[in-house]
């Protein structure tokens, strides 16, 4: 059921809601937090399409804030609100609230959002696109326990990544790390099956993909040693290779889909790791709404260590960024790939 309301007021809105849950037949809905996406015009319904999807898991009241730019200096000075109500099975398994900003009330939508959001429930606010550079501080964010952005959809992901780590607040979190959850449990499951040190590690991916750099972080704040990033053709995040004492650990994943894990001297094996829709990324960030510290300090290790972790930093050039930097040593791998097989008779003469 959709309900339309143009020129309205928040307790307008509340009054359509609870009619149309009448109308339904569903005077009570069981919902467990409000979703609030901030987006534009453009993408909206994606954004609405993967709340609805991951609300069959979470229910939840979604309230999509639009901010529709006035076309002539005259409509900037004059507020309205238009409003679509959706309730019953347009909705998901909750509520959805389409909310069109036009004029002043643009700059004060927290004053919009507040009086329609679920008492006694925990509220998150994502931002699919054009997320504020510190979403803690954003008067949006200021009402969430959980704020949701996506550096992927940034123009400059990097600098995002950096501006990111600087204004970081418990709470905050991105999809571009949500992305890499299956990455991350399958390496730690590897390093779980040998009893080696790791000696070094590369990462191989797309250009522009900042999972590729949070990974990387992530390896090198938790292992400790040296982490190159090398590019690919993609799609997203094509390998990991870690070099250890015992030989090589490699995670490759050349379609997109499927992804071989090899370990020295075991056989190898095919592991399901396909790139996941949105809707199954925010459904996973909704399963927690706690702070999340792996994530913050992977995120504060920074790019720039990273790129000063690069094996053979003198071949970069001296104005250059720090992906051409770790292209480079990439033609010899093949040296490095070697080293490992010459460690084993020493091994073998040291135990007799």
């Amino acid at each position: 059921m959709k309900i339309d309301l143009t020129d309205t007021t928040s307790s307008k809105i509340n009054k359509a809601l609870v009619k149309g849950r009448r109308a339904v037949g569903t005077p009570a809905v069981g919902m467990v937090l409000t979703l609030v996406i901030v987006t534009d015009e453009e993408n909206a319904y994606d954004a609405l399409k993967a709340a609805n999807d991951a609300s069959r898991e979470h229910p939840s009241r979604t309230l999509v804030v639009i901010k529709r730019a006035a076309r002539s200096p005259r409509d900037r000075t004059k507020s309205r609100l238009d409003a679509e109500v959706r309730v019953g099975v347009e909705a998901g398994t909750g509520e959805t609230v389409v909310l069109r900003l036009y004029g002043e009330v643009i700059n004060h939508a927290q004053s919009v959002v507040l009086p329609l959001l679920l008492p006694d429930a925990p509220t998150v606010v994502w931002w699919p696109v054009d997320a504020p550079l510190d979403p803690a501080q954003d008067p949006l964010g200021a009402l969430a326990q959980r704020r949701v952005t996506d550096t992927y959809a940034a123009e400059q992901p990097i600098h995002e990544l950096e501006a990111r780590a600087a204004s970081y607040s418990p709470g905050d979190t991105d999809l571009s790390w949500t992305r890499i959850t299956p990455w991350r449990s399958m390496l730690a499951a590897a390093l779980d099956q040998v009893t080696c040190d790791v000696t070094s590690v590369e990462v191989e991916g797309e250009e522009f993909n900042p999972s590729c750099e949070l990974l990387a972080m992530w390896l090198a704040d938790r292992l400790d040693v040296p982490v190159r990033r090398s590019l690919s053709s993609g799609p997203g995040l094509t390998g990991v290779r870690m070099d250890s004492t015992c030989g090589p650990i490699v995670l490759d994943r050349a379609d997109g889909i499927l992804a071989t894990l090899s370990i020295e001297g075991q056989p190898d094996r095919a592991v399901a790791l396909k790139r996941r829709e949105t809707s199954e990324l925010i459904a996973e960030e909704l399963r927690r709404l706690d702070p999340d510290d792996t994530y913050a300090a992977s995120l504060r290790f920074g790019v720039d260590r990273l790129a000063e972790q690069t094996p053979e930093p003198s071949e970069a050039p001296a104005e250059s960024s720090p992906r051409p930097a770790a292209e480079k040593p990439a033609a010899k791998k093949a040296p490095a790939k070697k080293a490992p097989a010459k460690k084993a008779p020493a091994k073998k003469a040291a135990a007799k």
